[in-house]
């Protein structure tokens, strides 16, 4: 469960601390004052897009963090897996972004990449925008949440990886297969590749290693008279160089410390200095004393990275190619060697392997689709159950399966089973199931998206769900039916929800307003939690757009006492 969030320097918002409870909680605004950039932030702070446009203009880094109750053992154990320690079942996560591009973030204190962040924030937020609404438009996306609401995800995984290893066996034995002329052909361009890269005996990073050497030995006059500066400042001359007035200074300082015992932490660390002073005066000495310039070594030096230039060139199709790009060559070449020579690949015994991984695949298909026929018909009812309480009585859904088109095994097959899965709907009595995707108005895609949401919540790992603009499309009594399930949700859920509409926020246990103002030349956004008589407002301003009306506030009292707000 999110409790607080701090915000600062993000895209409006100047400098911002937001409680959150538990239950349902509304955030509202005018258009345009800035909810969406407090669901940004947030977003942000969980791993997703960073880039400098969200940085304040004016400043040059934007800070978000936020404290998380953690209510699930999952969470809990994937934090002990990556040595961080949770605080009274409570973590602290922080991200910023930095005016040159760069970003950084911290779970617990400890800082972690971009993939930790989402892969940790998926036991804590989900948020549904717009964006995800479209999803339901995608039919690829629509297998993926019936394999949710199956409990399917890891078996259709491993699925994937069954898949993906018989079409590695049928690339492999198509390779064998390829025309005569055409395989010689290639078999003699990698040996010849091989041998040459071979005959160059390369050594990992050898290329770095030689860079250096040779800006060392070309820059010899350079670096030798500059080290030779260094050694005459470190010894000098009749006792006027860094080390010999130290080396006063250390009969020195030891005399005054034993005079003034306040002085003792002083004389410690002079000593620590000028110990490493000297050690570091020492290394340069017998560095400058082991500088010689041979022009025979800087020569064989640049002649080997001729070589391996050209080698680069050749083999190697990159920006920045290195020495280790040119053996991973070698051995990529070495292996397609072997697949086309037949060494360690009998045609026989690859085209057995890959009838049997066509018959493992097939069986695990069938696993998988008999799974999701089980489960198709009840997640079918389970929508149609919320959307009645949603305002589509009359609604019917489908989640129609169909195996894929193909004559065999094979070709029914892809990288996630044998089926077409596809969202039906009919919205009045008597019109035939046509696809989600063609039909469905704004507002019918937000309420299946929420019935969607609500029948996979049990099994959703996150323990706080956002809607960002949901209420788009609707009104009236469907709004009021929204609201009162949302409320029904957030039972088990921590719900945050932006909305325009006065009949969903009256169902909220917390409002939070979100408002834009402008002072001089400077436009920020505030956020602020809004209870009693300036909820009313609020409430009222969302009703007729007058928060000051007598009417509009009585209207406003009235509705937040009727449905639990107050």
């Amino acid at each position: 469960m999110l409790e607080e969030l701090d915000i600062k320097n993000f895209a409006l918002i100047d400098s911002a601390h937001v409680e959150f409870g538990r239950g349902f909680t509304v955030l509202s605004g005018e258009t345009g004052a800035g909810k969406s950039i407090l669901i940004g932030s947030l977003a942000f702070l969980l791993g997703g897009k960073a880039g400098v446009e969200q940085i304040r203009t004016g400043t040059h880094e934007a800070q978000v963090s936020g404290s998380f109750l953690l209510e699930s053992q999952d969470s809990l154990e994937w934090l002990s897996e990556h040595g961080i320690e949770a605080e009274d079942s409570r973590i602290l996560l922080r991200r910023l972004i930095r005016d040159n591009g760069k970003s950084s973030a911290w779970i617990g204190g400890v800082p972690v990449t971009r993939a930790d962040l989402l892969s940790f924030s998926t036991f804590l937020v989900d948020i549904h925008g717009q964006h995800e609404q479209q999803s339901l438009m995608k039919v690829s996306e629509h297998r993926r949440y019936l394999d949710m609401y199956a409990d399917i995800v890891p078996q259709v995984r491993e699925f994937t990886a069954l898949y993906s290893d018989l079409v590695e066996k049928r690339r492999s034995l198509d390779a064998l297969d390829t025309d005569e002329s055409q395989r010689e052909s290639r078999i003699e361009m990698l040996n010849y590749a091989i041998n040459e890269i071979s005959e160059a005996k390369l050594k990992p990073h050898e290329d770095e290693e030689l860079e250096a050497e040779e800006n060392r030995l070309s820059s010899y006059e350079k670096l030798y008279g500059t080290v030779n500066e260094i050694n005459v400042l470190f010894d000098g001359s009749e006792g006027s160089g860094l080390v010999s007035v130290m080396r006063k200074l250390k009969g020195l300082v030891p005399h005054v410390s034993s005079m003034d015992k306040t002085l003792e932490s002083l004389d410690s660390r002079f000593e620590s200095s000028f110990y490493e002073i000297e050690d570091i005066a020492s290394e340069f000495k017998h560095y400058q004393q082991s500088l010689v310039f041979d022009p025979e070594r800087l020569s064989q030096v640049q002649d080997r990275l001729e070589l391996i230039g050209k080698l680069k060139k050749k083999y190697v199709q990159s920006a920045n190619p290195t020495v280790l790009d040119l053996l991973e060559y070698q051995e990529k070449a070495s292996q397609e060697l072997e697949c086309l020579t037949g060494a360690g690949h009998d045609r026989e015994a690859l085209q057995k392997a890959v009838s049997e991984a066509e018959k493992a695949v097939y069986q695990a298909a069938k696993k998988l689709s008999a799974l999701r026929k089980a489960a198709s018909d009840k997640m079918s009812a389970a929508i149609e159950g919320v959307l009645v309480k949603l305002g589509m009585k009359e609604t019917k859904f489908c989640v129609h399966m169909q195996e894929k088109d193909g004559n065999d095994m094979t070709q029914k097959c892809g990288p996630y089973g044998m089926d077409d899965i596809e969202f039906l709907i009919s919205s009045n009595p008597g019109s035939p199931m046509l696809p989600l995707a063609r039909i469905a108005s704004g507002g019918e895609l937000s309420r299946v998206m929420l019935a969607l949401k609500t029948i996979l919540s049990n099994g959703d790992l996150a323990g706080t769900l956002v809607f960002d603009e949901i209420d788009t499309g609707i009104g009236g009594e469907v709004a009021v039916a929204l609201g009162d399930h949302m409320k029904l949700l957030a039972a088990k859920k921590q719900i945050l929800c932006i909305t325009h509409l006065a009949s969903i926020a009256v169902y909220a246990d917390n409002q939070i307003k979100i408002q834009k103002g402008v002072d001089g030349s400077s436009t920020s956004t505030t956020v602020f939690p809004v209870a009693g008589e300036q909820r009313v407002k609020e409430i009222a301003r969302m009703l007729s757009g007058d928060s000051s009306s007598q009417a509009s506030l009585e209207h406003a009292a009235s509705m937040l006492k009727k449905f639990g707000g107050m």
